[in-house]
C-alpha cells in the first residue's frame, strides 16, 4: 500500500514533531508553560513533538532514589510508564529550583528531595497532562472531560492518538495553578512495588557517567599536598623531586595556603608527583589536641551546669525529683568522631568555555553555594557561571559543605592556571579520612528517676560536643537562643511524652572540621535515647516494648510511632527469638519519618556475636517508590551498625591516625544476615527515607547486647568488650 502525503501535510507534521512543551515555574516561582527553552521558565517536564518525555530531576542522584522517585510523580500525573520517561539534572538557579524546605537555596539534603518535591512535580505532570487534553479535544471538537492519557496516548470520546501530536498546540495554552491531580485510586506507579529505578540499568551497563569519570579534552588533573593538621599553612616547597616524575605540569601553593595544588597530565602522575613534593608546614596555629584530649574536654562539659536550657525547664526542679525517686538510672555516653567514606572520592572538573563562562562538572549535592562562590572567585556575575550535575558515588552529607570546600578548592587551583584547559581536582580516600569533615564527637549525661510503679518521674539530660552549624554560613536560621538545635535534634523534639525531662547543651571546641552525617545529630541522640528506654524498662521490670507504648498516647505524632514500634515487634516476632538468640529494639523519629526496628543476635561477648536479622518497620508518609524506600532503610541500617561496630576517627598531636578502609572497615555483606523491611500504608504526604533507617540501628543492636549483661556506651563497639564473629 502506497501513501500519498502533501508537502502541507509534510510540513505541519515536520513543525509538529520539532515542537516542545515546557512545564515548570518562573524565576517567581509561578506556575508556567512554554513552547521555547529560551523563555523565562525552569521546567520540571519537557516534551517532545515526537512523544518523548524528560523529567528535569532537581536533586543530584547519590544513590538514595530522586531520579526515580521525582520521575514517578511526573509520569503518573502526566500518564506515561517509565520506560516512556526518561531524566535530566536540573542547571544550578536556585531562583526555581531550590529546596522549598532551604530557603532560596538548591540543594539535596535532610531527606527532603520528595517531601518538597511532591506537589511541585504533580502539579507540572498534572498541567502538562491537561493542557495536551485541552488540544486534543480542541482539534477533535470533543469535550476535554472525556478525554485522558494513559501509556502515553490520549483517548476518549471514540479518539485515539500519541500525545506527541498535541505537543505544539498545548504550548498556547496557559496552566493552571490548581490542576486536577489524579486521585490515589488512579495511581499505576506511585506506590506500585514493581516500579524499579531509573538509574539501575547504567549503572549495571557501564554507561552511567559519575563526576570521576568526567574526561575533557586537554585536561589536566590536579590533587593538593594538604596539611597533616587542621589550621596548618604552607610556609613553603621544594617540587625538585616532582619534576622527575612522567606528565609532572607544576606545583602552586594554594591563594588560602592551605595546601600545594599539584597539576599533571594524569591522576597517577598527579599522585607520584604528589608523593614527591617537600613541603614545609607552619603549624603554629595548628590543631595539637588528642582524641583523649578532645573527650576529657566533653566529659568535663557533662559534669558542670550546661551553658543552654534546651527546653528552658526547671534543672533544679527535675534534678530534685531524680535524686528523691525510688529508682535512678544512670549513663554517660560517648560518640567518636566519624567520616563519611563514600565509595567515590570527591572530585569535580572546572573549565572555562570561549565566551568566558566558568562550568564546573561535579555530583553537586548544594550546587548554590560553588555557584556563589566562583562569582567570588572569578569576578563574573551568576549567568556567567554553569554547573552540570552527574551522578555521585554515595555523600551521606560529604558532598555538601557550608564552605563548598572542594569546589572552592578547584576553583582556586583553576585561578592559578591560564585558563586555557580544564582542570580535574581529584582527592584520594586517604585525602578525604585524614583531612575531610566529620561526624561531630559528642557525649551525653543521662539520669532517670522512676516511682515505685516503674514510672518515670524525671530525665536530667546533658549534652556536650561540636557544633556543626555554628560559625557557618547556616548558623543565622539553624540556631536560636544560642542552641544549634542539630545537637539535641531527636531528644527536644521527641514523641516521647517524658515527665520531667530537662534538658542542657554545652559546646565545646572543634578540633576537626565537622559536618552533618548521614541523620546527622540523631546519630547520636537516638542511641542514647532509646538505650535508656530500655534500661528504664529493665529497672522497672517492664517489657521494653509495652514501656515505651506507655510514653506514645495521644497526638497523631505519637500514634504514627506507636504504629511502627507495634509493626516491628509483630514481624520481627519480639518475645519469641529463635533457640539461642537475643533481641533488642528501637525505635525513632527523624526528618518527618518513623522507624522502629528489631536485631536479632546470636553468640557471645567473649566469642563473638552474629546479627542474625534486622526486622525494620517504616513511616514515610506516601510510598511513592516502595522498592528504593527499602533499599534506603536496608542502607541506612547497614552505615548505622557499621560505624557503631567498628569505626572511629582519632587523633594523636592534631592529626587523624586513620586513613583508608583498611583501619576504617566498611561494613561487611557478612556482618548482618537478612534484612526485612515492612512499610506502613500511610495517607499522609511524603517524608524523607535517605536518613531515618540510620538512627534506630545501633541502638537496637546495643539493646540486643544489653540482654548479655553489657550496656555499650562508648562507641565503637569493637574497641569497647564487643567482639563480632
Amino acid at each position: 500500500m502506497t501513501t500519498k502525503i502533501s508537502r502541507r501535510s509534510f510540513l505541519g507534521t515536520a513543525a509538529a514533531a520539532g515542537a516542545v512543551l515546557y512545564v515548570g515555574a518562573t524565576a517567581k516561582g509561578a506556575v508556567a508553560a512554554s513552547g521555547t527553552a529560551d523563555a523565562m521558565l525552569n521546567p520540571f517536564v519537557k516534551i517532545n513533538g515526537n512523544g518523548s518525555v524528560v523529567a528535569v530531576v532537581k536533586h543530584f542522584e547519590k544513590g538514595q532514589g530522586p531520579a526515580t522517585g521525582l520521575t514517578s510523580l511526573i509520569a503518573e500525573e502526566l500518564g506515561v510508564t517509565m520506560e516512556q520517561i526518561g531524566y535530566e539534572f536540573a542547571p544550578s538557579d536556585a531562583a526555581t529550583y531550590n529546596n522549598l524546605l532551604f530557603g532560596p537555596f538548591q540543594g539535596t539534603g535532610g531527606s527532603t528531595a520528595m517531601a518538597n518535591s511532591w506537589m511541585q512535580y504533580r502539579t507540572a505532570g498534572a498541567n502538562a497532562r491537561e493542557m495536551l487534553i485541552k488540544a486534543a479535544a480542541q482539534a477533535w471538537g470533543v469535550d476535554a472531560a472525556a478525554l485522558d492519557i494513559q501509556a502515553g496516548q490520549i483517548s476518549g470520546a471514540g479518539k485515539s492518538a500519541p500525545l506527541g501530536e498535541f505537543v505544539a498546540a498545548a504550548s498556547g495554552f496557559a496552566p493552571s495553578e490548581t490542576p486536577r491531580l489524579r486521585d490515589p485510586s488512579e495511581w499505576k506507579i506511585i506506590g506500585n512495588p514493581e516500579t524499579r529505578r531509573k538509574d539501575s540499568p547504567i549503572k549495571v551497563n557501564g554507561r552511567a557517567q559519575f563526576a570521576m569519570d568526567v574526561q575533557l579534552d586537554n585536561q589536566m588533573v590536579v590533587m593538593i599536598k594538604r596539611t597533616p593538621q587542621r589550621g596548618g599553612i604552607v610556609a613553603g616547597f621544594d617540587d625538585s623531586a616532582a619534576k622527575e616524575v612522567t606528565g609532572f605540569v607544576m606545583a602552586q601553593v594554594l591563594p588560602t595556603k592551605h595546601g600545594v595544588a599539584v597539576y599533571a597530565e594524569n591522576t597517577w602522575a598527579a599522585m607520584q608527583a604528589r608523593a614527591a613534593l617537600e613541603v614545609e608546614w607552619d603549624l603554629s596555629a595548628a590543631e595539637v589536641r588528642s582524641s583523649q584530649e578532645i573527650k576529657d574536654e566533653i566529659m568535663a562539659a557533662l559534669h558542670t551546669a550546661p551553658v543552654y536550657n534546651v527546653n528552658k525547664a526547671d534543672h533544679a526542679a527535675v534534678s530534685s525529683a531524680v535524686e528523691n525517686a525510688a529508682q535512678t538510672v544512670e549513663k554517660t555516653f560517648y560518640f567518636p568522631l566519624l567520616a563519611h567514606a563514600p565509595m567515590e572520592p570527591l572530585n569535580c572538573t572546572i573549565e572555562q568555555t570561549a565566551e568566558g563562562d566558568i562550568v564546573l562538572h561535579d555530583g553537586a549535592q548544594m550546587p548554590t553555594g560553588p555557584h556563589m562562590a566562583y562569582q567570588q572567585i572569578f569576578g563574573l556575575p551568576p549567568e556567567k557561571i554553569h554547573i552540570k550535575t552527574l551522578l555521585a558515588g554515595g555523600s551521606f552529607g560529604r558532598r555538601a559543605t557550608p564552605d563548598a570546600d572542594y569546589q572552592v578548592e578547584a576553583g582556586l587551583a583553576f585561578v592559578l592556571t591560564d585558563r586555557t584547559r580544564p582542570v580535574k581536582l581529584v582527592w584520594d580516600r586517604e585525602d578525604d579520612i585524614r583531612g575531610g569533615y566529620y561526624r561531630p564527637a559528642v557525649g551525653h549525661k543521662v539520669r532517670v528517676g522512676l516511682d515505685e510503679s516503674g514510672k518515670i518521674v524525671g530525665w536530667e539530660h546533658q549534652v556536650a560536643g561540636q557544633s556543626i552549624m555554628k560559625g557557618t554560613a547556616f548558623e543565622g536560621f539553624a540556631v536560636h537562643d544560642g542552641v544549634d538545635h542539630s545537637s539535641v535534634e531527636g531528644i527536644a523534639d521527641s514523641p516521647y511524652v517524658i515527665p520531667g525531662m530537662a534538658l542542657g547543651l554545652t559546646d565545646t571546641k572543634k578540633a576537626t572540621s565537622v559536618l552533618w552525617w548521614r541523620s546527622v545529630g540523631h546519630t547520636h541522640t537516638a542511641y542514647v535515647m532509646e538505650v535508656m528506654m530500655d534500661m528504664a524498662a529493665r529497672a522497672a521490670g517492664h517489657d521494653p516494648v509495652a514501656f515505651r507504648l506507655s510514653y506514645l498516647s495521644g497526638d497523631k505524632d505519637q500514634e504514627r510511632k506507636a504504629a511502627v514500634l507495634r509493626l516491628a515487634a509483630e514481624k520481627g516476632n519480639w518475645g519469641g527469638p529463635a533457640a539461642g538468640h537475643v533481641q533488642g529494639i528501637a525505635v525513632h523519629k527523624s526528618f518527618g519519618s518513623y522507624v522502629a526496628e528489631v536485631v536479632e543476635i546470636s553468640g557471645s561477648l567473649e566469642g563473638g556475636i552474629q546479627i542474625q536479622k534486622v526486622t525494620a518497620a517504616v513511616d514515610c508518609g506516601i510510598a511513592v517508590n516502595p522498592d528504593v524506600i527499602k533499599a534506603q532503610i536496608e542502607g541506612g541500617i547497614g552505615y548505622g551498625i557499621g560505624h557503631a561496630m567498628r569505626d572511629q576517627i582519632t587523633l594523636e598531636g592534631g592529626a587523624i591516625e586513620q586513613s583508608n578502609f583498611p583501619d576504617y572497615e566498611p561494613l561487611r555483606i557478612s556482618d548482618i544476615k537478612a534484612i526485612e523491611t515492612h512499610i506502613v500504608a500511610s495517607p499522609e504526604a511524603p517524608t524523607g527515607i535517605g536518613e531515618p533507617g540510620t538512627p534506630p540501628s545501633a541502638p537496637a543492636l546495643a539493646n540486643a547486647i544489653a540482654q548479655l549483661d553489657m550496656v555499650v556506651s562508648e562507641l565503637p563497639m569493637s574497641e569497647h568488650g564487643v567482639a563480632f564473629a
